[in-house]
């Protein structure tokens, strides 16, 4: 299985020295994990150029393969912690940018106070792929909003305000709020989020197209945009907290709003880490901005 895990290393960093760091393994030791890997398969896994290390076309296909099995002794460790009792443990969460930065210290440092052994794996992603990830097992469960992945069981946690967000010499600056259809005319920067969008969902219950210019995956990017004066934005108050972006935020009419919970595909199947993890965080969310 450590075969597996080195090659699944590989492939996420691109290089056999960071996978050895990553690790701990000498690179000899990860180069001799790899070759023992194709010799036993006689496949050839890996092809190495000047960009990096990727799969050969075999190793593409028999890939997956690898990961499933990744998941599933990752599973049965799990299923071991659980039966002798949370002592250790990794936490995979699918989570989104503002979650990432404005809860999960503030739940880690409350929840390792009384199980200081687990670790958390974050996978940074949007409503299309972190609903994907929790199908697959790749995380235990994720970050979402419940209209984005009607299939998945959620759990309710917070709603949360959502804000135009404008350059500061911007003619519409001054303004207590803003109406959605005075941003119509506007130069949009839209948060890719994946096949489900607030704010678009926004304008189109009003009868409204906004003038998206852009589409970007970083929240901190469009703030920046935003305050070079390329178009105005609506992002998620919670992001908007503890910035020094020379940019004003305002309340939209009518308002708009996020609603987070925690999707998950079966309760039953979760580790018992992420049981535990998921009361600590239904216990303490009245605590969470």
């Amino acid at each position: 299985m450590n075969r597996y895990i080195a090659l699944q290393k590989i492939i996420e960093t691109g290089s056999f020295t960071k996978a050895a760091e990553a690790l701990g393994y000498t690179q000899s030791s990860i180069s001799q994990m790899i070759a023992s890997l194709e010799n036993e398969l006689a496949i050839k896994l890996l092809t190495r150029s000047r960009t990096g290390v990727k799969l050969t076309i075999e190793g593409a296909e028999l890939y997956p393969f690898i990961e499933r099995s990744i998941i599933g002794y990752r599973a049965m460790q799990e299923k071991a912690n659980e039966i002798k009792g949370l002592e250790t443990g990794i936490i995979r969460v699918g989570t989104i940018t503002s979650i990432t930065c404005h809860w999960m210290p503030q739940l880690i440092k409350g929840f390792q106070k009384q199980y200081p052994h687990v670790q958390f794996l974050f996978h940074q992603g949007d409503y299309t792929l972190i609903p994907e990830w929790i199908k697959t097992g790749a995380v235990d469960f994720g970050f979402i909003t419940p209209l984005a992945a009607p299939d998945l069981k959620t759990i309710p946690i917070k709603d949360g305000e959502m804000l135009a967000v404008l350059p500061k010499q911007h003619h519409l600056a001054n303004n207590k709020s803003i109406a959605i259809q005075e941003l119509t005319s506007e130069p949009f920067i839209l948060l890719e989020e994946g096949h489900y969008s607030e704010p678009i969902n926004a304008f189109h219950a009003a009868g409204l197209e906004p003038n998206i210019k852009y589409t970007v995956h970083d929240d901190y990017a469009i703030m920046t945009m935003v305050e070079a004066g390329l178009g105005v934005s609506i992002l998620a108050e919670l992001m908007l907290r503890r910035t020094n972006f020379d940019i004003v935020c305002l309340p939209v009419e009518p308002p708009i709003y996020r609603s987070l919970a925690i999707g998950y595909k079966d309760k039953d199947s979760l580790p018992i880490a992420s049981k535990y993890f998921i009361k600590y965080l239904q216990d303490n969310k009245d605590e969470l901005p």
